[in-house]
């Protein structure tokens, strides 16, 4: 099926700590062309672009994991066409977020789940990733608490890849906008909390379906998904 998001596991479960591989990179290749995720343990931020998955490391530097790779959590789709449009105007990241919540509104979409990529010429971008971190019940805070480092970019093209869930998904997935970036050439990205966008070209995807690929071990079991509040959820999303 067409415009189907597959989702590894659940947010929830990722900041709980279960970051247990539930499947590998060449699986999830094989049921998407775009999207974002981490690596068995945190060990870095993914970007899924043109069905390729890039691997961005704790300096910001991207490599390509290798096909055995472990997936614990992310979000993917199988998209072509899109709705196109224009930024010709700079934009802060609160500012794209608004634009591209905006699209939405207007076509009344807010309840759906959209995937949408800006490729453009950026005059900054602040960023995260981490490395990984091993241990059960630790919480994806106290892990980045750890081994997550900021970095900024400047004066570079490439992309980010935008992944919209709406309120009411609210646990299965961050609501609103989450954003990972890639460069142009392939070398840097991470998860991105701030940017100036000098211009750039959207297209977005709605998505109306999704399956979720759960954990299958006992271990994801003794894992009480409640705790995790809904703050702590949206203090990591937000890279600080």
């Amino acid at each position: 099926m067409d415009n189907k998001m597959f989702q590894v596991s659940t947010l929830q479960a990722l900041a709980a700590g279960y970051t247990r591989s539930v499947i590998t990179v060449q699986e999830l290749e094989g049921l998407g062309n775009v999207g974002l995720g981490t690596f068995e343990g945190v060990d870095g931020e993914m970007i899924l672009l043109d069905g390729v998955c890039h691997r961005a490391r704790q300096d910001g530097s991207v490599t390509r994991p290798a096909p055995d790779t472990g997936v614990p959590f992310a979000s993917v789709a199988r998209v072509e066409g899109g709705t196109a449009f224009e930024l010709e105007r700079p934009l802060g990241i609160d500012e794209l977020k608004h634009e591209l919540t905006s699209r939405l509104d207007e076509a009344f979409a807010l309840n759906s789940i959209h995937v949408a990529t800006v490729s453009g010429t950026f005059d900054s971008v602040s960023a995260r990733s981490e490395s990984a971190y091993e241990g059960d019940h630790v919480t994806l805070k106290d892990m980045l608490a750890i081994t997550q480092r900021e970095f900024v970019f400047e004066k570079l093209d490439g992309t980010l890849v935008c992944v919209y869930h709406p309120d009411f998904m609210d646990g299965i997935n961050a609501p609103g906008w989450h954003v990972h970036f890639l460069s142009e050439d392939r070398t840097r990205g991470g998860h991105v909390f701030d940017l100036s966008l000098a211009r750039g070209h959207a297209v977005m995807h709605r998505i109306d379906c999704i399956e979720i690929q759960l954990p299958t071990t006992i271990a994801f079991d003794t894992y009480s998904l409640k705790e995790t509040s809904q703050e702590e959820i949206a203090e990591v999303e937000q890279g600080r």
